[in-house]
């Protein structure tokens, strides 16, 4: 592969755990980590790029596999396949709910988790093509001036519309940026210089490498800190001086 699919495996069975990544190594996709509870993979998918997540539904954890599903579905835009020994109605039902690619029944030879990966793979593309239709026409729609006060922030499968007045504060978090409103908080593959130039300038500044304000929504400022909705954010020497300034003229 040109390109080898990155593959999060979850899996608290070491030996199948391992046997998997055997499998799916041998044909030619990319292991990013093999890890067996909730909260390992919330942090391998926090930092690391994945394209797939392998998840057995039970694990070694409080959380199950269902939950993961559920935290991929509300963080993410990429597929999973639960992976599990139990096909009873009450767990596939269960599984149904968070709406994997795919259910994988253990056991299962490599021909079949091939199988299973490829056309989720498949499947997820092509919704996916279709979604970036749509974001192209709003793309479009923006250009031509018509939704000037907004920007749009995809969550799941669908593209939300945010009005640049509701954007509290942008932060750097690895890989993501988190733009945070009031009440809600979206995860955005881009860096953060590139994100602040599509924001409106005479709103938005650059107020700490990690971080972008919206100068409306600051609540207070000290030497080191300006605070947004009960958020303490650090700041530069230079955006200070320039806070400072502003309130001064």
């Amino acid at each position: 592969m040109e390109h080898p699919i990155k593959i999060l495996i979850v899996e608290d069975n070491v030996i199948i755990a391992d046997d998997m990544q055997s499998m799916l190594e041998e044909i030619g996709y990319e292991i990013v980590d093999n890890v067996i509870v909730y909260e390992q993979a919330v942090d391998v998918l926090k930092n690391n790029h994945v394209d797939l997540v392998l998840i057995d539904i039970i694990l070694a954890s409080d959380k199950t596999g269902i939950d993961l599903g559920k935290h991929i579905r509300d963080t993410y835009n990429i597929p999973f396949i639960f992976v599990t020994s139990n096909s009873d109605r009450a767990t596939v039902e269960n599984a149904k709910t968070v709406k994997p690619d795919g259910y994988l029944v253990k056991p299962f030879e490599q021909q079949d988790l091939y199988t299973s990966i490829e056309i989720a793979l498949s499947n997820f593309n092509y919704a996916k093509k279709g979604i970036d239709k749509v974001a192209d026409e709003a793309d479009e729609i923006t250009s031509n001036s018509v939704l000037k006060d907004s920007i749009f922030v995809k969550k799941q499968h669908l593209y939300y519309r945010i009005q640049f007045c509701d954007i509290q504060f942008i932060k750097a978090d690895n890989v993501y940026l988190e733009v945070n409103t009031a009440d809600k908080k979206f995860l955005v593959r881009s860096p953060l210089k590139d994100y602040l130039e599509k924001l409106p300038k005479n709103k938005f500044y650059r107020a700490h490498k990690s971080y972008i304000v919206n100068v409306d929504h600051i609540d207070a400022i000290n030497s080191k800190d300006i605070m947004i909705n009960n958020n303490l954010i650090p700041i530069s020497k230079d955006f200070k001086e320039f806070i400072l300034s502003s309130m001064n003229s």
